[in-house]
């Protein structure tokens, strides 16, 4: 598996983090939050379990929840942005992050099925 994507992942949590961080202290969206910060940085944990998979198929199962957990975290931004918890160039920047990870886990997971 490329670097690139572990690095990206982590430094994705890491402005999910501070997301949640703005949430909490200045919009007072505890609920929300708590919601995007497990799924945003959910992505990167997956994706190290996956560096050390057992196997195969459980390469493929860390990188698929990887996948999902990254699409959970692009509802959870837009549902941010459409109830005005953040901005647009928030929401974009973010956003065009979530789905570069997206991009990447889904060739990942493509790929390595192919190769079964």
């Amino acid at each position: 598996m490329s670097t690139g994507v572990i690095d990206k992942s982590f430094d994705f949590a890491i402005r999910i983090i501070k997301l949640y961080q703005y949430l909490c202290q200045n919009k007072q969206a505890y609920t929300l939050a708590k919601q995007i910060l497990k799924s945003g940085t959910s992505i990167g944990a997956n994706l190290r379990e996956a560096k050390y998979a057992q196997s195969r198929m459980d390469f493929i199962s860390k990188n698929s929840i990887a996948l999902k957990e990254a699409a959970e975290t692009e509802y959870w931004l837009e549902l941010l942005f459409m109830t005005g918890y953040i901005g647009e160039k928030q929401h974009a920047s973010l956003k065009n992050d979530c789905s570069e990870l997206i991009k990447m886990l889904t060739a990942i997971v493509k790929t390595t099925k192919q190769k079964e």
